[in-house]
Order: C-alpha cells, then structure tokens, then sequence
C-alpha cells in the first residue's frame, strides 16, 4: 500500500522535523521557506497540510543538513506513537505486532510513510517491506531511511520489551555512512539486496502486546477510518509535482502529464487556474528548487544539470536561473560552498 498524494498530513509530523532541524542549528524560518506554512499554524494540534508543502520542508532540510550522515535515519527515529495521534494509539492497542502492522497499512497515509509499503510472512519471521520508487528520485533515498527508523523506532515503542530488528536489508551499495546506520539502528545493515525491508522474529511478532484493549483498537480504527476521509483532498497541483518529479519527468509538457493523469491537456488547464496556478510555474518551481539542491549538494557539471531539469542546453537554464536568484549558478555554488565551509563572502 502506498499513501496517497491525494492525502492531507498532520502538522505535527512537520512539528517533528522542525525540532529536529534545530537540534542542528536550522532556524524554523529556513525549514519553512517556501513551503507556504505559517508559523502559527504549528501551534494549531489540527491543522493538516499538504503532501507538498511536506515534501518542500523535507528539501529544505536536506539542504541545511548535507554533510549530517544518516540524516533520514536520524530524523525518523524522532517520530513516535504519540507523534501520530489516533493511527499511533490503535497500534497501541493492538493485540500483537503482527495485527498492529496489518492495521498500520489499512490506515498508511495517517502515517508520515513516503514508501509503498506491505508485510512480509515467512514460517520464522516477519518483514516489512519499504519500495520508494514512487518518491521523487532526490528524495527517494532520505525518505526510504526516515520511513524505515520511524518502523523501528515504532516496534521498539509497542514491544515494550526492547525488541530489536533481526535483519536491515538495503538494495543501495555499502554508502561511507554504513557505520552510522549501524550504530542508529542496533543491527549491522545488509547492502545490495533484492528489496528493501526489515525483519523481525515472528515468535515476537505474534506474543500479546502488554497494551492491548480489544474495546479501544476497534473505537480508535473507528476514528482512524473517519480522519482519512478528512484528510482526502482532490488538488491536482500535488499530483502534477509528483508526475514531474516521477515518471515523467521535468521534460514532459502538459500534453504528457495530462495523459498520464487520464485527462486532456485542456482540462488540466483549466483545474489549475481553478487552483490559482499554472503549469509553467509548477515545473518553474521544481526546477527551481531542484537546481539549487543539484549546485549545493552534488558536483554535477552545469551541461548535466540543465539536460536532468530539462532545458534544450546550458544556455537556457542559466538564464532561468539568474532570473531566479539574480546570480549565475556558477556563483550560486560558490557561494554555497562558502557557507557550508564558513567561509563568509
């Protein structure tokens, strides 16, 4: 199962990366730029924002943070049962592990997951299986690593008892943080495997939770049915962020996102000006957004960069770039460079 874009997330999740920034000496005014979340509304335990404005705060993060090893992983073993309200509390109550993870996919999208996610079964364990390929491909790898410590942070929180996972398999190559994933997650990880997943012994997995209450698990999953129909909301602007920074890509013109999303060109116009936007400024924003990540964190040469954003040739995109920052994305990186190594300009 996978959380839907369709889906609203609760602030508290972005409460959570906020405190979690500052711990590194990132101001709550970065997190938010440009993310459209007004301070106050962190106060507001009700308020819910979009999978979008989510993701915006996740990029911002990684900027602040790009020499932190392990930061998805840091970050995920920050979230809690309490950080996620009534999906966290019929977990809670469940009777064993095991049917607190068949409830957790039931209800994934109130959870703060990226991955599509499922269970695996075997006679000796049981796994949970992670697939980011749905992700935004400069996210996809952070998210994986934050989706995968919130799970164990989590079943170490309803095991009581300090169950400890019994494997951590990686499709990725041994990275130079392995060490750090190590240490934070309690179990050497395997590189290079088939999937990405986390197994646990079965024999725990099926041993009754101390906290279980058979009243309460069907009250609460009561309440966590109504809060995803809350929660649904039908923007488009979200999906057509997802389509650019997915399959298809940030060459695609709105003919093409448009047939992926089962609607003609035309109507997709006309359902983003009913949302105050338009489809040159989505893919203006990502590209945006996406070049500014590329010149602080990476060394892809400029020629690289602008064919992975979709310019015709390095010419055009750096135009667009100086009409965004108002410097050429040469000196950006300079620049950026500078403030990362405390170098003042």
């Amino acid at each position: 199962m996978s959380p839907g874009a369709e889906i609203l997330h609760p602030v508290a999740i972005s409460q959570v990366m906020i405190h979690f920034a500052a711990g590194h000496g990132v101001s709550e005014e970065t997190c938010l730029l440009g993310t459209g979340i007004e301070p106050e509304r962190l106060l507001d335990a009700e308020a819910l924002i979009t999978r979008e404005q989510e993701m915006r705060l996740v990029e911002n993060l990684m900027l602040a943070l790009p020499d932190v090893p392990a930061l998805g992983f840091r970050l995920g073993l920050q979230y809690n049962v309490a950080t996620f309200g009534i999906w966290g509390f019929a977990l809670r109550t469940s009777r064993t592990l095991h049917d607190a993870l068949r409830l957790a996919l039931r209800y994934l999208p109130l959870s703060t997951a990226y991955c599509r996610i499922g269970m695996l079964e075997a006679d000796d364990v049981l796994g949970i299986r992670m697939d980011p390929d749905e992700i935004p491909r400069h996210l996809r790898q952070f998210l994986l690593e934050r989706d995968m410590a919130t799970a164990i942070h989590l079943i170490r929180e309803l095991s009581l008892t300090g169950l400890h996972v019994q494997a951590l398999q990686l499709q990725i190559p041994e990275p130079d943080y392995a060490a750090s994933l190590e240490a934070l997650c309690g179990v050497r990880p395997a590189f290079g495997c088939g999937r990405n997943a986390l197994l646990i012994p079965r024999a725990a997995a099926d041993k009754p939770l101390p906290t279980f209450d058979a009243h309460l698990v069907r009250m609460l999953e009561d309440q966590c049915r109504q809060q995803l129909e809350r929660r649904k909301q039908g923007g488009l602007t979200g999906q057509v962020r997802a389509q650019l920074l997915g399959p298809s890509g940030l060459v695609a013109d709105i003919e093409e996102v448009a047939a992926a999303m089962a609607m003609s060109a035309r109507s997709l116009r006309r359902k983003l000006d009913a949302e105050g936007t338009t489809f040159r400024q989505i893919v203006e924003g990502e590209r945006r957004q996406l070049a500014e990540q590329l010149l602080r964190g990476t060394q892809m040469t400029l020629d690289e960069m602008a064919i992975q954003l979709g310019y015709s040739d390095t010419a055009s995109f750096t135009r667009a770039f100086r009409r965004w920052q108002a410097v050429s994305p040469g000196e950006y990186r300079r620049r950026a460079l500078g403030e990362r190594d405390g170098v003042v300009q």
